[in-house]
């Protein structure tokens, strides 16, 4: 069994930290416990490991949020990934901070990296960890509030959210979506 964990976010300095970027968060800290590493290949910062004698591919696109699809797509056909063994980690300003949701399909809810991946992976129908962002910042400002850091309260969270999302990804390969979502929902 072969799975695909995609974080999505921004490559480069400035995108590093923000809301936005908490897919390649969750990403780095799921190749860190299995002792891998991330290295440059096409469309994507790519590390594999073996977890439970399953073969886990991660990718960090670096065709920016708004193109995911592309390395999306690339890596689905090349390493011949079923859509429902992929996973995608996305920032959602639907759920509050700290929710974290695993779902089997689901709306782009306007996510552009999502929109993306619908349109070249072919629809809607594939997993997805939603971590919560919030909706706290004023009418008209969605852009600077996703490209912004996690404020101080947030980021004394982080670390143990980021841990909690790694250990979906870790449950979604082992036991499967069902168990999952009824384990390690989190509102």
């Amino acid at each position: 069994m072969k799975y695909l964990i995609v974080g999505l976010g921004n490559i480069g300095k400035e995108y590093e930290d923000t809301r936005h970027n908490i897919g390649f968060m969750v990403a780095d800290q799921l190749v860190k416990n299995s002792n891998a590493s991330f290295s440059t290949l096409r469309y994507a910062a790519y590390s594999e490991f073996t977890l439970r004698g399953r073969k886990v591919h991660v990718i960090k696109p670096s065709t920016f949020m708004n193109l995911s699809g592309k390395a999306v797509s690339y890596w689905m056909k090349a390493l011949k990934i079923p859509i429902q063994n992929v996973l995608v980690i996305v920032d959602d300003l639907a759920i509050p901070f700290g929710s974290l949701r695993i779902k089997p399909k689901g709306s782009n809810a306007g996510h552009n990296g999502l929109k993306s991946i619908e349109q070249l992976c072919g629809g809607s129908n594939y997993p997805r960890l939603r971590f919560g962002i919030g909706d706290n910042y004023p009418r008209g400002h969605q852009v600077n509030f996703v490209l912004s850091p996690f404020d101080s309260e947030e980021t004394k969270e982080l670390p143990e959210l980021i841990e909690h999302a790694v250990k979906m990804c870790e449950s979604f390969i082992h036991v499967g979506l069902e168990l999952t979502m009824t384990q390690l929902n989190k509102k």
